[in-house]
């Protein structure tokens, strides 16, 4: 008696492809879904720096970091807290910082030790302390984004004029697309420029990608955006 070897029916191989398919398309979808929240963060965290910021600066005629009256302004800063007194102010000259020192590597400075801090960290803790983001007043830490990087401000970065935000980390391909729906494309020009993560963005310097070379996926990018 023969024995009869059995297997799949094509049938069968059908309803597996299928099923396969539904699940890399699943997967698909889900990735997709995950990167647009994400690019909705960013682009939602900027719109909402840029909204405390002048809402500070109706409200003080002072720009948050900037300020020079924040140690007689706010309580947690001339109750003899820390920072104490004018650790906690300003140059009040306009400016936030000074275009080069947006990096926390370069500062990350310890307010509990009495540290002065830079305007660019300032400008976070005297949001706090008026209450337009939260945490507290002698909190100086940067707000992370979708990408890990940090955010820091600034006057100036690359050859934008006046103040920008800058999101720290963020991939090529993001990159790509974040410039095709707010801007031009190019990482050189336009209100949104960029460098790569292991270039400094200093104020008034061209950026360090090649003109016209465009963003690599390869890449980590220190996006500037014109406020």
């Amino acid at each position: 008696m023969k024995r009869q070897n059995s297997g799949f029916t094509l049938v069968e191989i059908a309803i597996v492809l299928v099923i396969v398919g539904l699940l890399i398309g699943g997967v698909l979808k889900g990735q997709e879904m995950i990167t647009n929240a994400k690019l909705k963060r960013i682009e939602s965290d900027n719109a909402g720096i840029a909204a405390a910021m002048f809402s500070y600066q109706d409200r003080y005629l002072q720009l948050p970091g900037d300020d020079s009256a924040a140690s007689t302004r706010f309580d947690a800063y001339s109750a003899g807290g820390t920072p104490v007194g004018t650790k906690a102010d300003g140059q009040g000259n306009g400016v936030i910082g000074d275009g080069t020192d947006w990096d926390a590597s370069v500062e990350l400075a310890n307010w509990a030790a009495n540290v002065e801090a830079d305007e660019t960290s300032k400008f976070f803790a005297h949001l706090r302390a008026a209450g337009l983001i939260p945490g507290g007043a002698t909190d100086t830490t940067r707000p992370t984004n979708a990408y890990g990087g940090l955010i820091g401000i600034q006057d100036g970065a690359l050859l934008i004029a006046g103040h920008v935000t800058i999101f720290g980390q963020i991939e090529g391909p993001i990159a790509k697309i974040i410039e095709a729906r707010l801007d031009d494309g190019a990482p050189e020009s336009g209100r949104i420029q960029a460098d790569e993560t292991d270039e400094t963005m200093d104020a008034g310097a061209a950026s360090s990608i090649i003109a016209g070379a465009g963003y690599s996926d390869a890449e980590r990018y220190n996006l500037a955006f014109r406020l």
